[in-house]
């Protein structure tokens, strides 16, 4: 999946790093019960954080590397076509956000000629900041690789929402997936993949997601060694949907919600 050079990866680490650190500055001054909170025309919520976030990050990069593209959540793409392009979700999770649950995190991703090679997952309450470069995945500068396979009977299984109607998509039995589980809880957004990563959970389900939603979270998954894909087993970042776990989990995640295939 990963196309950079080691000078660039390390390059770029460093200014995703700065990114997450502005995004921060414009989030924290409005976590609490008082958050004012508007709707989008998919009557999702929105907020001044999620907004001046992403513009925080977008002048950034756009005095830095002017020659990219971005694509965001808030503000649209620009330049989306060209061989670097940055993905931004300023706050994933707003539900979360605005409810004062720190499950939520900005996430930033780069593409190289179309694909994900760099990613971080920056939760500023908790202060985690987890960057996956497809190679490696670090939480706060510390490598980290989830915790060993385990069987399902003693697995932690998370997804965002345990009622969305996409987790029954393409057929798939989802009502036979948690009964196997040690454990199931909607610990999700992106907060629910540093759980993932830093072994505090096994399987991470998320059935319908945006580009700026997954573009992130995959050289997070793929650099900690998780197997992923969509949920239909093909490619997650095509699909917009990911089912993640170690070897050989994974695959008894997949026979569980296709067990005629």
């Amino acid at each position: 999946m990963c196309a950079l050079n080691p000078e660039q990866n390390q390059k770029f680490k460093k200014f995703i790093t700065l990114l997450c650190e502005a995004a921060t500055e414009e989030i924290i001054p409005h976590y609490g019960i008082n958050v004012d909170v508007q709707h989008k025309a998919d009557n999702t919520p929105v907020t001044i954080a999620d907004k001046n976030a992403e513009k925080s990050i977008r002048e950034i990069i756009n005095a830095e590397f002017p020659d990219h593209g971005i694509i965001g959540e808030e503000y649209g793409s620009e330049n989306a076509d060209n061989e670097f392009v940055w993905v931004l979700d300023p706050i994933d999770g707003t539900k979360s956000f605005i409810s004062g649950v720190p499950l939520f995190a900005t996430l930033i991703a780069l593409l190289h000629n179309g694909r994900p090679v760099l990613g971080a997952i920056n939760q500023p309450i908790l202060k985690q900041l987890l960057i996956g470069d497809c190679q490696t995945t670090t939480l706060n500068g510390v490598p980290v690789n989830g915790r060993t396979a385990r069987p399902i009977e003693q697995a932690t299984l998370c997804t965002t929402d345990p009622i969305r109607k996409t987790l029954w998509q393409n057929n798939a039995k989802w009502d036979d997936l948690p009964p196997k589980a040690a454990l199931y809880r909607s610990w999700g957004d992106a907060g629910g993949y540093i759980l993932l990563c830093s072994g505090y959970t096994d399987i991470m389900c998320d059935p319908m997601m945006e580009i700026w939603d997954c573009a992130a979270i995959l050289p997070c998954l793929e650099g900690a060694g998780f197997t992923f894909t969509g949920w239909n087993g093909g490619d997650a970042f095509e699909q917009g949907s990911i089912i993640a776990a170690k070897a050989p989990l994974h695959k008894t995640v997949m026979e569980t919600l296709y067990p005629n295939d």
